[in-house]
């Protein structure tokens, strides 16, 4: 056999099926770990792979779990797990944990090592009985109000935290805990077994237009996402929250995080003795508290992807008690303007979002100068004078300059800064390698351009690259959240922020938000304002936020889509019909009902006296069961929708049409037609006759009409 069938075949020895053996074997570093801890446990067993199910379980785990800076405590772990002395997940996570943040030790504390790691303690069946029963006792009369639909996680989380529970078998204190729930609630009732009822899906069960099937889909998409049953979405058995922020609050606790000084457990996070040291500076400064930053370019208007980007960053900074700063990445003058400015910090306050404070990029460019010198001195940057065209691509030809003396390079980027090049003469470019295999990233560029907050005392501006990572060490920054693009920078941001020496936060991404048969490109919504083909940024037919707050949308439903679209390392695209659903249940709720006819058929029905008009009182939230009402007129003229009628009804076809009656909403009432009269081929009135609908045969369907009708504009809005 060759050497990838000898693995496979142990890799399903060890319980692997087929198909999860060979992405094993895809994935290098998990594959190398999982054989060297194979490696350890052969010699203590003198068996390939050990005989006992748990273990071998276990050793899947830590070596999935394992971390570069742990790897070579492989031999120490395996020990404790061969020993049945780590024998859970929680043993192994504190084990890891605990080598993490002693990394830098000259002599592992073995004695404080198996403490963390509660080597030792065992808990027995009559410990995790008396715990679950004093759980029980603490949540009891919420337990009896909400009988099985308490949701349990609060009792396993308030077990979990008691003296040496941590190290209990989690499926021992399930199993207990649903025997003591049984014994104190007794069997379930029909009620338990009743699903969660949303108030706002009550009345749509017949709707089966495709804009309720797309609305539908993205509602169960949520479902799949909070693992919860019902069109809305519960949390183990807890209804639906209410509030927009408090379901972006449940979203986002259970986000993997890290917590504030854990940033050394995060993959390719630098543990060097000067990394670990800035962290402790950091985390005396800043307390331990969560600071995220939203950093917006600029040069254009937001759109609905930058909606989900402020809704993480706030608000992961809102549910943790922290703070999140509003940061212009304002580098590339040429294109900003302050109408910009203006309208970002317009947009994030219009979602809800207050900023602890507005900084600009610009506010740091004395710093991010003297860094650029640091490493210019360090021999980590050098004066290139190759054209932007040249260094295009992946497989651009290396810099003839990398290797010049580094005083040479000093002085050069000292005449950038005093104008001595031209545009395009020269850059000052980093001695890294990007994850994506480009080369030397450019740091600082000349632009003879003033900038509109600095004005003409620069003429060098830094690059993303380079000011990204630096501006958040300077403002402290926990979590650095981004896109999913920016994660071959991830190595970049670290390396620039160990080599000058300063703090080094830590990057997260997560996977972008794009919106079917739109545009949300500034450049290319730029074309398309230049072109005269939309009017401006807040043309009611783009995405952006401005344009959506003129069409209409409120905020509360931009973060309901936010909340629905969940959060993951996956790139999303989506219908805009799923947006307008979160809409619709938004106006639904909160913007009072009205009957519109935009194309309107007059209908003459003959058998209503002409006396005066009859009044209504209707909902002014048909979805809400205690509505306030307002009053409508009704009388023997009144208008119908140009689409509600057909002269002859196709099949499915369930509105009014010669051979069909149809019920008039709120009235009462069932219309029969007698008379179609036309004009040049075109129906303009419909005579018919009316009958009270308790009498009359059931009709397929109620269309909405008006009586007494005052003129309004209405502005239809189609895809570009």
């Amino acid at each position: 056999m060759s050497t990838k069938d000898e693995v496979l075949s142990l890799f399903k020895q060890l319980g692997m099926s087929d198909a999860k053996a060979t992405e094993t074997i895809k994935n290098v570093t998990l594959s190398q770990n999982l054989r060297r801890c194979l490696e350890v446990s052969s010699k203590v067993t003198g068996k390939a792979v050990p005989e006992d199910a748990k273990v071998s379980k276990l050793i899947i785990l830590l070596a999935s779990k394992l971390k570069p800076s742990t790897e070579n405590f492989i031999p120490l772990l395996m020990g404790y797990v061969m020993k049945c002395e780590i024998d859970s997940e929680s043993r192994v996570n504190a084990s890891l944990k605990y080598l993490l943040e002693h990394l830098n030790d000259e002599t592992m504390n073995t004695d404080e090592f198996e403490k963390c790691c509660g080597i030792g303690i065992n808990v027995s069946a009559e410990d995790i009985e008396s715990a679950v029963s004093g759980a029980i006792g603490h949540f009891k009369e919420e337990l009896l109000e909400k009988r099985y639909r308490f949701n349990t996680g609060c009792l396993m989380e308030h077990i979990r935290c008691l003296p040496n529970m941590l190290w209990a078998d989690g499926s021992a204190i399930k199993n207990e805990v649903d025997i003591q729930q049984r014994v104190l609630l007794g069997p379930k009732t029909n009620d338990d077994l009743k699903p969660m009822e949303s108030g706002k899906n009550s009345n749509k069960g017949k709707n089966k237009s495709k804009e309720s099937k797309v609305e539908k889909k993205s509602k169960t998409s949520v479902v799949s996402e909070f693992d919860a049953p019902g069109s809305g979405y519960t949390i183990n058995g807890v209804a639906e929250p209410t509030d927009s922020f408090e379901k972006i609050a449940i979203l986002l606790r259970k986000l993997p995080f890290h917590k504030p000084g854990e940033n050394f457990t995060m993959d390719g996070y630098p543990t060097s003795p000067l990394a670990m040291k800035l962290l402790e500076k950091h985390l005396s400064r800043t307390n331990k508290m969560v600071r995220t930053r939203f950093p917006p370019e600029p040069n254009g208007i937001l759109h609905i992807g930058h909606a989900k980007a402020i809704n993480i960053n706030f608000g992961y900074a809102k549910v943790n008690d922290g703070i999140c700063f509003l940061r212009y990445d304002d580098t590339n003058p040429e294109k900003e303007e302050e109408r910009f400015f203006k309208s970002i910090f317009e947009m994030v306050t219009w979602l809800g979002y207050k900023p602890y404070k507005v900084t600009h990029a610009s506010d740091y460019f004395d710093e991010l100068y003297e860094w650029a010198l640091v490493l210019i001195r360090k021999g980590l940057a050098y004066v290139c004078h190759q054209r932007a065209d040249e260094i295009k691509g992946f497989n651009p030809p290396p810099s003839p300059w990398r290797e010049r003396p580094m005083p040479e390079n000093f002085q050069l980027f000292q005449d950038m800064k005093c104008g001595k090049f031209a545009e395009g003469e020269a850059t000052l470019r980093m001695k890294i390698t990007l994850e994506e295999g480009k080369q030397d990233p450019v740091a600082y560029r000349v632009r003879y351009v003033p900038h509109p907050k600095s004005g003409n005392k620069w003429c060098i501006y830094p690059t993303y690259d380079f000011t990204h990572c630096l501006c958040d060490s300077i403002e402290d920054i926990t979590h650095s959240l981004c896109t999913k693009e920016f994660q071959s920078r991830r190595s970049s941001y670290y390396w620039l922020c160990e080599a000058v020496e300063t703090y080094i936060p830590v990057q997260w991404e997560y996977g972008r938000l794009n919106v079917s048969y739109t545009v949300v490109s500034k450049r290319k919504i730029a074309k398309l304002i230049d072109d005269k083909i939309v009017n401006d940024w807040d043309d009611p037919r783009l995405f952006t936020l401005p344009a959506l707050r003129r069409r209409g949308f409120p905020s509360k439903a931009i973060n309901e889509f936010c909340v629905r679209m969940g959060i993951t390392g996956a790139q999303i695209t989506v219908d805009p019909a799923m947006i307008e659903a979160c809409v619709r249940d938004c106006l639904n709720a909160e913007a009072p009902r009205t009957m519109v006819v935009i194309n309107p058929i007059r209908v003459f029905i003959e058998n209503l006296s002409p006396d005066q008009p009859t009044f209504f009182q209707v909902p002014d939230f048909p979805v809400t069961p205690i509505s306030p009402t307002h009053q409508i007129a009704f009388e023997r003229i009144i208008y119908i929708e140009r689409d509600d009628f057909k002269e002859k009804a196709d099949k499915g076809y369930k509105r009014f049409a010669l051979d069909q009656p149809v019920g008039l909403r709120y009235a009462g009432l069932v219309l029969t037609v007698t008379q179609v009269i036309e004009e040049k081929g075109s129906i303009v009135e419909l005579r018919a006759r009316c009958e009270d609908v308790n009498k009359a045969a059931k009709p397929k369907a109620f269309i909405h009409w008006v009586a007494k009708p005052i003129p309004i504009q209405v502005r239809q809005y189609e895809r570009l």
